[in-house]
């Protein structure tokens, strides 16, 4: 048997094949969705996956105002941020983003799954969502997956 038949093929800019997908969050646990999202468009469901490569695909996520929280996350889970001047730390309860930005909640679960370099900002980059059913990449032809049938 010839062992140099045997080759380990690491994915480049032109070789990654990108698909666009589309996945419903209707009545999804928002960090089961988060991480099968990061999954997707880190392309670890891809038998060519290669870890420094951008070969995910482009996530579209609909339906994000029907997310759901378990327990009592929604009063109790928080989110940070600075304004940058001393004092300046504010936080927010779940509720209180999803009543003013329904899908940043998705958009904050999912960035927090991804990898925190300019690998992790060009792969949040493929993901878009939107509240309701309506999304602008018709022209695109995303192919819809069923989140419960990925691991």
């Amino acid at each position: 048997m010839d062992t140099l038949s045997y080759k380990t093929i690491s994915a480049n800019k032109t070789t990654v094949d990108k698909q666009w997908v589309l996945v419903d969050a209707e009545g999804q646990p928002l960090g089961r969705l988060a991480s099968k999202v990061a999954k997707l468009l880190r392309g670890k469901y891809k038998t060519n996956f290669t870890p420094h490569v951008d070969c995910g695909d482009n996530v579209v996520v609909i339906n994000a105002d029907k997310i759901v929280l378990t327990g009592n996350k929604w009063n109790d889970k928080t989110y940070i941020r600075h304004t940058g001047y001393p004092g300046g730390q504010r936080s927010r309860s779940a509720q209180e983003l999803f009543d003013k930005h329904p899908e940043r909640l998705v958009e904050k679960a999912v960035k927090g799954m991804l990898p925190k370099n300019r690998l992790g900002a060009d792969l949040f980059r493929n993901l878009r969502v939107y509240v309701g059913t309506e999304h602008d990449q018709e022209a695109q032809k995303p192919k819809a997956i069923n989140l419960n049938d990925l691991k």
